[in-house]
């Protein structure tokens, strides 16, 4: 949640959702980050604190926040 609201003040441009969403592409980006971080980088994500758990959650929750753009961007040009 957290990781999905600094990702979202990084991310330059104004993405749709409120908070609801952001709770949920933070959540859904923090999943992606760690995974894609274990599986590229074999990282070891044991402890919260962690810069590396941090950063993958942000960088996770960034992919996932563009990806959102790209989809709800092409549906509000189509109608």
């Amino acid at each position: 949640m957290i990781a999905g609201a600094i990702a979202k003040l990084i991310l330059p441009g104004k993405q749709g959702g409120g908070w609801f969403v952001t709770l949920i592409l933070g959540v859904v980006g923090a999943l992606l980050g760690g995974w894609l971080g274990s599986v590229l980088f074999n990282a070891k994500l044991e402890e919260f604190f962690s810069i590396q758990t941090w950063l993958l959650a942000i960088g996770g929750s960034l992919i996932v926040l563009l990806i959102y753009g790209l989809i709800t961007g092409r549906n509000k040009r189509t109608t």
